[in-house]
């Protein structure tokens, strides 16, 4: 999920734990829960362009046997989950993840022991029931991520990391959210990281070459035509036919639904883009590579684009302008166009002497 400005609860009060938590405001919910409770363990260091690039965040799949929400199923970014477990990987940081079926006690029990450890746990939860959600950002998602650190009066506090303030969620919420149905259904899923220690600089400088180096391989050797770059282009190709081959309605839900996949589910294709060109500025901090700059423009120029695409694609499906097949062949270009500049941003780092 992107961040959603609201006015938020204020300041809750500090739970059980040990030292204060500082909730951390970030454009999407995996790499926000990954920096937030990587710095509440002494990481100081780590910052969501870090977390997003450590962990790979960065990716295309349009999956052609998947539907979410009556539309295509296409993300901009890894699976759920892999960014938290990699970066934490890279740092030497031990992950324990527990998921529950079907069993609402015992997760409920569990959530409630690590609170009483003063432990704040991530928790993975569907969107539709979030109460503090605003209406138009309720729908059937459930990926999302937020943190637990604590329960006050019965409700647990919650950090979750696209609202701007801390919030708050009942024990009848909480339950519903963990336990929300569908695809990727959370079955009660929570993460958090162990026995953190220290971390040097060559221990972030490996983790970053690794991260820019497996980024690069999934974007450009990824087997089949739906993911990486290729994927790009596959969604090209069939936004060139859906006009003809769904009719005009259809044709422009669907555009609507590539909109939606793009910017608001995630970051979208465009904020993706932008996080992964802070990512390889923050990483020439670390690595002196001044062609890692350069790069990084790329990724600025392709986050441009993207944006661009999501503008023209929601003028047709909001009938702003006709809905004719010239205007989705001007979508298909576009996405052409994107799939050969993240090709050549991706083959630039491919090439890169990091180590």
């Amino acid at each position: 999920m992107k961040r959603i400005e609201n006015k938020g609860t204020g300041s809750l009060k500090k739970a059980t734990l040990e030292k204060e938590f500082k909730h951390i405001q970030t454009a999407h919910c995996e790499n926000g829960a990954t920096t937030s409770l990587l710095r509440y363990h002494g990481l100081d260091f780590m910052t969501e362009p870090l977390a997003f690039g450590l962990g790979s965040g960065i990716f295309y799949i349009h999956i052609p046997f998947l539907q979410v929400n009556n539309g295509p199923a296409i993300s901009y970014r890894s699976m759920p989950g892999w960014i938290f477990s990699r970066t934490c990987k890279s740092l030497g940081v031990k992950v324990t993840r527990k998921k529950f079926g079907n069993n609402e006690a015992a997760a409920k029990a569990y959530l409630d022991q690590k609170i009483k450890e003063g432990v704040p746990v991530g928790c993975q939860v569907g969107v539709f029931n979030l109460p503090y959600f605003p209406p138009e950002y309720r729908f059937h998602f459930n990926a999302h991520n937020l943190i637990v650190w604590g329960k006050e009066n019965g409700n647990y506090l919650i950090s979750d990391p696209v609202m701007e303030t801390v919030t708050s969620l009942s024990e009848e919420d909480m339950i519903r959210v963990r336990f929300a149905k569908g695809p990727l259904a959370p079955k009660g899923h929570v993460y958090f990281p162990e026995n953190v220690k220290p971390v040097s600089k060559e221990v972030i400088q490996k983790g970053i070459i690794k991260g820019i180096k497996r980024s690069a391989r999934d974007m450009l050797h990824i087997p089949g035509n739906i993911a990486g770059v290729d994927g790009i282009k596959y969604t090209a190709n069939h936004i060139r036919k859906w006009r003809e081959k769904l009719g005009p309605r259809k044709a422009g839900l669907y555009l609507g639904q590539v909109v939606r996949m793009q910017e608001e589910i995630g970051t979208g294709g465009g904020g993706f883009r932008f996080l992964y060109a802070a990512f390889l500025e923050e990483a020439h901090a670390y690595i002196p590579n001044d062609e890692l700059l350069s790069i990084s423009q790329d990724f600025t120029k392709v986050g441009d684009l993207w944006r661009a695409s999501a503008v023209q694609m929601g003028r047709i499906y909001k009938g702003r302008i006709n809905n004719e097949q010239a205007d989705f062949v001007t979508c298909a270009d576009m996405l052409l166009e994107i799939a050969d500049l993240e090709k050549q941003a991706f083959l630039k780092l491919k090439k890169l002497d990091l180590d």
